[in-house]
């Protein structure tokens, strides 16, 4: 075997070795090394980083050899909730979880100690050792004693002899142990006839004893209330309270005694069965069954007597159970005994006295109304002065005088019956009612000239009847509930009472016939919801009615009155009355004035319903009325410059959060007749055009060209020549829709012919116009051009005479009374457009021809004084070859 393979053999058995060390400490190490043991003592609760112990040092280890010696926990998952080790120096730290001794040894009984045993291996292989790490962990007084329970309940006889030990057994614990734990007892307060006591049992477990020093009587004080407190040995000491409640229980330790031991009653020999005679009375301080106390007759009183007179056992009273012999006087001795548990009876003696028949009256009733053992049924719709009962008095003397009286409150009266004597009528005087009293307890008394008194006592019990009906709480009941709630939402309880008894007072709840079908009420308990989603927009109240009825016969209703609002909520957007808004308004309009009105509607309420109105484009031009959506220009406005303008308005109601909606507004400008036209060609008045003498009559000579800003009517143009100066008149004539100039006959002189035409648009209500000068220069060439100018410079502007215009001004009346009507301006708007179509085409023509003729016809061109816009459309340029 090589040296190798024998290395590796012994590498595997050294870490089988150190394997089966962790499970069993086996002799295989000792050859090499032997377990040692050290031991540390620590408190409990210490903080994190307390060092222990150094187990290098006190294993007096070199720890400066090389190589350094290696510290390990053997089970560290266990062994690190404690303690940390530094492996380089084997210290030993407390680590991040706090030893509480009380949870770490918590199944150990006291007196038994507290450790933690750890495994700690020295490596390398050349220095192993097995350390057995044992720390004691020593209690501290962090615990203090507490009670089982909060309160603890004594009881004890109230004839407990003086020493007597009553254990509590609800003692206090304390996790600590040794002196730690619970050392004694005591009482917050002990009334003067408590102490305590402590005894200590073979487990050394300590049990307070509650000792009686003084005498107790349930009596006298039944109950202590006091606090126990349990003390243990820390320094400083700490405490633990519970509340002592000492109950003194009862014990049959009196005996009845009555309150009045002789008792004289006389009693009249025509006395009635079941008068009342005599009440006894006993009483025992004690408690409950040995208070109890039982009336009895004694044997003495023969049984013919107690016959004659019953006594109740429960409560001692004596009544006539029989008749008595009314012939002659007798006297009975009544002796009856209270008799209690485990006592001695007590004795009474009760002397009844019999007078004779002879002496006071006798009253005999007999009853009109239902009776049952002395009570009268009478019923509360029973009108007044019903007769209740006759009493006939029996036994009276002729001559004696008798006042026979009612002694009660109610409408109750005793009269004479007439013309019978000794009888008398008890009645009502009024209305009874059963929710006012439902019992009365009436005398009937007689009284003689002696003196003598005689009672006939009953009850009159009122029956009830359903004479009331249901009344509600409220007859106008208000409720308020937001819009948009969930479904069957509570609303609110119906609540009615009725006065009645029993099933007559008994109240059911109905809907109204002009409930909605959305609201549902129950009919035993009132409660009324509603079932569905309601919409404040479609209806905003609802009114109704609901009923209040009883279980009576007949039955009684009470009608009450349901009005449910439905508050707003802001679930609609405000709504533009169109989809879009389009305002025709004429150019010039002046500043601020009203454009349009924007019509919008929000289906709330409230704020939630008010509509405020922005401009989101535009607002540098337009300003709108926020609350009347009237929108307004803030400057005069001009078609020429911008004829449509398209706005984005925005509506947001008032609610949070709020709504909007956007609509979008044109608008348009209509065109005003406000620009005259612009002649563009001859673009001079000093310009002039030479045309030969051999130019036959109907050839185009030139043309007046001139163009409208404005837009329809307003921009449709009419040449007229209106002055004519030098050559033949009539020699020229005008196209008054192309403005194209004709010669009409043969040119005989030579020389310079202006012709002054003017420009006129149709616009309404006053057209406007220019002029223009067309000068032409016959000759057959332009020798001497200077010569020309000279006679240019000299030609004054002509003014148009006075009777033109007034030609001018008729001509204006004519065609204005010949369009009375819209059909008339429908007609001339079509001609019109034609008009427009046939310029175009002659315009097109004219150019063709005169540029075939351009090399015939000269014009020079001197600029007019006329400021043109820079904004003006271009016109067509014209050869320059035209202009001489």
């Amino acid at each position: 075997m090589s040296n190798q393979d024998r290395s590796s053999i012994q590498a595997k058995l050294w870490g089988l070795c150190i394997l089966l060390n962790v499970i069993r400490p086996l002799s295989c190490f000792s050859n090499f090394s032997q377990a040692r043991e050290v031991i540390y003592k620590i408190k409990e609760g210490l903080p994190k980083g307390t060092l222990i112990g150094s187990i290098g040092v006190d294993l007096k280890l070199d720890l400066s050899a090389d190589p350094p010696f290696i510290f390990s926990l053997a089970l560290k998952k266990i062994s690190e909730q404690y303690v940390s080790l530094i492996n380089t120096t084997g210290e030993l730290y407390t680590s991040a979880n706090e030893i509480d001794r009380e949870i770490l040894c918590v199944e150990n009984v006291e007196g038994q100690g507290c450790f933690l045993f750890l495994d700690v291996f020295i490596l390398p292989q050349q220095y192993f050792q097995l350390v057995k790490v044992k720390i004691i962990v020593e209690d501290v007084n962090d615990n203090r004693p507490s009670f089982p329970s909060d309160e603890i309940r004594l009881f004890i006889p109230e004839n407990a002899q003086v020493n007597s030990r009553f254990a509590v057994e609800q003692s206090a614990v304390d996790p600590d142990v040794g002196i730690h734990g619970v050392q004694t007892y005591w009482l917050m307060n002990d009334y003067g006839v408590f102490t305590l006591d402590v005894e200590e049992n073979e487990s050394r477990e300590l049990t307070p004893f509650l000792i009686v020093m003084g005498a107790l009587d349930r009596e006298t004080k039944s109950e202590y209330v006091t606090k126990i407190i349990a003390e243990d040995g820390g320094n400083p000491p700490l405490l633990g309270t519970a509340i002592l409640k000492i109950f003194i229980t009862d014990v049959n330790d009196h005996c009845p005694q009555f309150t009045e031991s002789n008792i004289n009653v006389t009693i009249h020999g025509n006395a009635t069965k079941g008068v009342h005679l005599t009440s006894l009375h006993a009483y025992d301080p004690d408690q409950g069954a040995n208070a109890q106390i039982i009336y009895v007759y004694s044997e003495r009183v023969p049984r013919e007597v107690r016959n004659l007179f019953h006594l109740d056992k429960s409560s001692g009273v004596i009544k006539l159970q029989g008749k008595i012999d009314a012939k002659i006087a007798k006297f009975y001795k009544l002796t009856v005994l209270a008799n209690g548990p485990g006592c001695i009876p007590a004795v009474a003696t009760v002397f009844l006295y019999i007078n004779r028949v002879s002496g006071p009256p006798s009253i005999i009733p007999r009853y009109i109304a239902p009776e049952k053992n002395g009570i009268v049924s009478l019923k509360e719709s029973e009108p007044p002065f019903t007769p209740i009962a006759f009493f006939t008095l029996k036994n009276i003397d002729e001559s004696e005088r008798i006042d026979c009286h009612l002694e009660a409150n109610g409408p109750f009266r005793v009269s004479p019956y007439k013309p019978f004597r000794n009888e008398y009528l008890l009645e009502t005087t009024a209305s009874l009612d059963y929710e006012h009293k439902q019992e009365y307890e009436l005398s009937v008394v007689a009284v003689n000239s002696d003196g003598l008194i005689i009672k006939t006592i009953f009850i009159v019990q009122v029956i009830d009847e359903n004479d009331n009906a249901p009344v509600f709480r409220q007859s106008l009941m208000e409720l308020f509930i937001e819009e948009n709630n969930a479904p069957n939402t509570f609303l609110t309880k119906l609540y009615a009472t009725d006065e009645d008894s029993e099933d007559r007072g008994e109240v059911s709840y109905l809907l109204g016939p002009d409930a909605p079908s959305i609201f549902s009420l129950d009919n035993w308990t009132g409660v009324l919801v509603v079932s569905t989603s309601l919409d404040r927009e479609e209806k905003e109240v609802y009114r109704f009615t609901v009923g209040a009825v009883d279980h009576g016969s007949p039955h009684k209703e009470t009608i009450g009155t349901v009005v449910v609002t439905v508050l707003d909520r802001n679930d609609n957007s405000p709504h533009f009355i169109n989809k879009d808004f389009t305002f025709f308004v004429p150019e010039n309009f002046p500043g601020y004035g009203e454009i349009g009105v924007l019509s919008v509607t929000d289906a709330d309420y409230g704020r939630n319903g008010r509509v405020s109105l922005s401009i989101i484009n535009g607002s540098d031009i337009f300003v709108i009325d926020t609350a009347k959506g009237t929108l307004r220009a803030k400057t005069s406005l001009d078609r020429e410059q911008q004829g449509t303008y398209f706005l984005l308005i925005e509506a947001v109601d008032g609610g949070e959060p709020s709504r909007s909606c956007v609509v979008t507004v044109t608008v348009l400008l209509l065109d005003v007749n406000d620009n005259p036209p612009l002649v563009l060609f001859p673009q001079s008045n000093q310009s002039y055009m030479l045309v030969l003498p051999s130019t036959p009559p109907g050839t185009s000579i030139t043309e007046v060209y001139a163009v409208d800003k404005d837009t329809g009517m307003n921009a449709v143009i009419e040449y007229s020549i209106i002055q004519r100066r030098g050559g033949e008149p009539g020699s020229f004539d005008i196209d008054p829709n192309t403005g194209n100039i004709t010669l009409r006959k043969t040119l005989i002189g030579r020389g310079l012919c202006s012709l002054l035409v003017k420009v006129s648009d149709h616009g309404q209500p006053e057209p406007l116009h220019s002029t223009v000068m067309v000068h032409f220069f016959i000759n057959e060439t332009v020798s001497n051009e200077s010569y020309v100018r000279n006679l240019l410079s000299k030609e004054k502007e002509p003014e148009m005479e006075e009777r033109f215009f007034g030609r001018l001004i008729k001509y204006s009346e004519k065609r204005d009374s010949l369009l009375p009507c819209q059909p008339a301006v429908a007609v001339l708007t079509s001609a019109c457009l034609g008009l427009l179509l046939t310029v175009f085409l002659l315009t097109t023509y004219i150019f063709c021809t005169r540029h075939k003729n351009k090399g015939k016809r000269v014009e020079a061109a001197i600029p007019l004084k006329i400021n043109l816009p820079t904004t003006e459309k271009k016109v067509m340029e014209r050869s320059d070859t035209r202009l001489q």
